[in-house]
């Protein structure tokens, strides 16, 4: 006979994520779930904007890297996840290792499309006022790439919360993965709804103010159109 789950209704679910809070478990579990997203982020960040800025800049290094991260984006690189366990353990750096699998293609190839795409015109202007190649970089093209370069950014920390989550759930229950599996383990439906709900949430949040930086520091023209 198949066992028949009561699918918990929004309100039981807000309140199990309000009892959350109250007692803390949320906070610890986001504690525990945010150190490998940092580090993992920054690694990709760091990294990747200046292995795609290079790759941009160099053919060569386009030539080696740009196949390496289309595949590395188009591939299901969750599935690669458990095999993490066999090289890095259940730890920390499995995690880490999680996140920069889906954060660093992001980022990588949208600072080197970024790079590559960057306006012709302003360097053909540099280049006719004897701009050496290294201003054309520093004053030119890096600034004129630098909101796609910060809107990859941005994907790739939403990917990376998803590399984390994953990590969480598949390699050691640490965290919110840990809420989730320990609930349904339980059967306490309305507490594991309410912690893929804080996921959300969180990665809504996160993801909207990352997108009020960029339209703030690199794409003043759109604030300027939304306050009017």
């Amino acid at each position: 006979m198949p066992i028949s789950v009561a699918f918990p209704t929004f309100i039981e679910t807000m309140t199990a994520l309000f009892q959350m809070f109250i007692d803390g478990r949320i906070f610890r579990a986001y504690g525990d779930t945010l150190q490998p997203l940092l580090v993992g982020v920054g690694i990709s960040g760091v990294f990747g904007v200046i292995f795609g800025v290079t790759m941009g800049l160099s053919r060569g290094f386009q030539w080696m890297g740009e196949p390496i991260f289309i595949v590395m984006q188009a591939a299901p690189m969750a599935a690669l996840i458990p095999l993490v366990t066999f090289v890095y353990g259940i730890g920390l750096a499995a995690k880490v290792c999680s996140v920069i699998i889906l954060a660093a293609p992001i980022i990588v190839l949208n600072a080197y499309k970024a790079v590559r795409n960057a306006n012709p015109s302003l360097i053909q202007m540099c280049h006719s006022f004897q701009g050496t190649r290294l201003q054309q970089i520093v004053k030119v093209i890096i600034p004129d790439a630098s909101p796609m370069i910060f809107a990859g950014l941005r994907l790739g920390v939403a990917a990376g919360f998803i590399g984390v989550i994953l990590a969480e759930l598949l390699i050691t229950p640490t965290g919110v993965g840990d809420l989730i599996t320990y609930h349904r383990s339980v059967a306490e439906y309305a507490d594991m709804y309410a912690a893929v709900f804080s996921i959300m949430l969180f990665a809504a949040v996160t993801v909207g103010l990352l997108e009020r930086a960029e339209i703030a520091f690199f794409r003043p023209e759109r604030k300027k159109r939304k306050d009017a």
